[in-house]
C-alpha cells in the first residue's frame, strides 16, 4: 500500500493509513495484521479515529442503499460481516458491529453502557468497511468519480483505490459539515 495522503490535514494521515491498513488485513484474512492496525487506529485521537471511521461506513452505507438504510438493510449487514469474520477471527463481536452501525447512522442511544474499547471499535470498523466495500456496485457518493469496479477481487490496488475513494469522500463530507458549522 503505497497510498499517499498528504492531501489531507496533518491529524487525519495517520487514521487514513491504518483504515486503510486495517481493511486490507480484513480483506486477505489476517488476524495479526488487522490486530496491528486496530492497535495502531487506537493509539490515536479516539473522537478524530471515530468520526472518521463512523462517517465512512455512513457514507458506503448510503451509496449502497440509495433509497435508504432500514432495520432488515443493518440485520443483513450484520449478520453477513459477522459470519464472513467468524470464519478466520473468532474474536468478531455482533454487539460491536451493531455499536458501530447505529453510530454511524446517528442511531445510537447512549444508555450509559460502555463502549467497546477503541481497538475493538478499529477492529471492528476495519471489518464492516471490508464487508461493505466488497458489495459496492461501482459507485461511490462525496463527488468522487465512480469508475472503480464494484468486485474487490480484481487485486490490492483495485481494493485499496475504492477503500481510499469511501476514505477521501468520507474526509471532503467531515470538511464541508464544519465549514459549515
Amino acid at each position: 500500500m503505497t497510498q499517499n495522503w498528504r492531501h489531507l490535514p496533518a491529524p487525519a494521515r495517520p487514521i487514513a493509513a491504518a483504515a486503510l491498513a486495517g481493511v486490507a488485513a480484513a480483506r486477505h484474512r489476517d488476524s495479526s495484521a488487522l490486530t496491528e492496525a486496530a492497535a495502531g487506529l487506537a493509539a490515536l485521537d479516539p473522537a478524530q479515529v471515530g468520526l472518521i471511521l463512523g462517517t465512512a461506513i455512513r457514507v458506503v452505507l448510503e451509496d449502497t442503499h440509495p433509497d435508504g438504510v432500514d432495520g432488515d438493510d443493518v440485520r443483513t449487514v450484520l449478520q453477513r460481516c459477522a459470519r464472513s469474520a467468524a470464519v478466520w477471527h473468532p474474536e468478531v463481536d455482533p454487539h460491536v458491529l451493531l455499536v458501530l452501525l447505529a453510530g454511524a447512522l446517528g442511531v445510537w442511544e447512549d444508555d450509559g453502557e460502555p463502549l467497546p474499547s477503541p481497538e475493538s471499535q478499529a477492529r471492528h470498523a476495519a471489518l464492516l468497511l471490508a464487508d461493505l466495500i466488497g458489495d459496492v456496485p461501482g459507485r461511490v457518493s462525496g463527488g468522487v468519480p465512480g469508475d472503480l469496479p464494484g468486485d474487490l477481487s480484481g487485486g490490492d490496488e483495485v481494493a485499496d483505490k475504492r477503500v481510499t475513494a469511501y476514505l477521501t469522500a468520507a474526509l471532503a463530507e467531515i470538511e464541508r459539515a464544519q465549514l459549515n458549522d
